[in-house]
């Protein structure tokens, strides 16, 4: 890489010497352009301090300037809606960005469902993020890196936001750290409103899915989140039927207490992918409020979900072609 005499070639030397992009000296200023992609917040210190002190060992260099850059990893983002609240829509988002991470991808799940923001309970922490350089640093939890506003508020506090005020702090997660995260989950809230807009317009996600019940009143409104995401040219990924079915664990016998097969139905007659159904669970519900995402473990209720996120991904793909 370097030219015959190049006072910098002893770099070449160094354990970091394949992440130099360019180098050079003059006037004893040693300039180092660095590839930082895929390194975190301490292991990126480490190498600009590394580089930085073997630069100025080298006779002939008083004084080292390190520039680090990261290529941006090609990042797909998932809006997951509902036409309603009370349908399990934000259970659904953090089961299914567990399930993506089980096939191996590296997830990010953004919970911007501003009026009930309830993913630090989902997924058991309720640690604050950090900032670094005005950019919101995510925690961690079961496999995923999130961010959410509730982790921004102090419990059972209300977020008395104006629209405005909500587009911004959805802006802020959004625009976070995300890393080499290549999958952004984001919950928003049930409805049709400021929020969603925003999202759309600013972030263009690359598909929706549509939680729903069975029960005719969710699939009214199901119907019109999913006109709103075609109206801005957001691919349908297809609708998620959710409650569907509850086994009595006493007696065995099956019911459905919200109907069945609605969604389905209403996705064939709107012309959207069916995603598949989502049983009525204790087991979930239980686990979800112990914050041990089902997705996470493993038997029937994590099998649905292993199902779901196969069937978005496929859904992706179809997209994309």
């Amino acid at each position: 890489m370097a030219a015959e005499n190049d006072p910098l070639a002893t770099l070449d030397a160094h354990p970091e010497a394949a992440r130099l992009r360019s180098r050079k000296l003059k006037d004893g200023v040693a300039t180092l352009i660095v590839d930082a992609t895929g390194l975190g917040t301490a292991d990126r210190a480490a190498v600009e301090d590394n580089l930085r002190d073997a630069a100025l060992a080298i006779e002939g260099v008083s004084e080292a300037r390190i520039a680090m850059t990261a290529s941006q990893p090609a990042r797909t983002l998932i809006a997951v809606g509902a036409g309603k609240g009370g349908v399990g829509k934000s259970t659904v988002a953090t089961n299914l960005a567990v399930a993506i991470s089980r096939t191996g991808k590296k997830v990010g799940l953004v919970d911007a469902d501003v009026y009930g923001p309830s993913q630090p309970t989902l997924l058991g922490t309720n640690a604050k993020p950090e900032a670094e350089d005005d950019r919101l640093i995510p925690v961690e939890a079961q496999g995923l890196k999130f961010l959410s506003l509730g982790q921004l508020v102090s419990p059972g506090h209300a977020l008395a936001w104006r629209g405005p005020m909500a587009t911004g702090a959805l802006a802020k997660l959004i625009e976070a750290d995300w890393g080499d995260a290549e999958v952004l989950v984001v919950d928003l809230p049930p409805g049709t409103g400021d929020v969603q807009l925003s999202l759309i317009q600013k972030s263009r996600p690359d598909g929706a899915v549509i939680v729903s019940t069975p029960q005719d009143l969710s699939l009214i409104d199901a119907t019109r989140a999913i006109d709103l995401f075609r109206k801005m040219d957001v691919p349908v990924l297809g609708i998620v039927e959710n409650m569907a079915g509850y086994i009595c664990p006493h007696c065995g016998e099956g019911s459905d207490p919200f109907g069945s097969g609605g969604a389905e139905a209403a996705a064939e007659t709107i012309g959207v992918p069916f995603l598949g159904r989502l049983p009525l669970s204790p087991a979930i519900r239980s686990a979800s409020d112990a914050g041990m995402p089902p997705a996470a473990g493993a038997g029937q209720d994590a099998d649905a979900f292993t199902r779901l996120a196969a069937a978005v991904l496929a859904e992706l793909e179809k997209v994309r072609r």
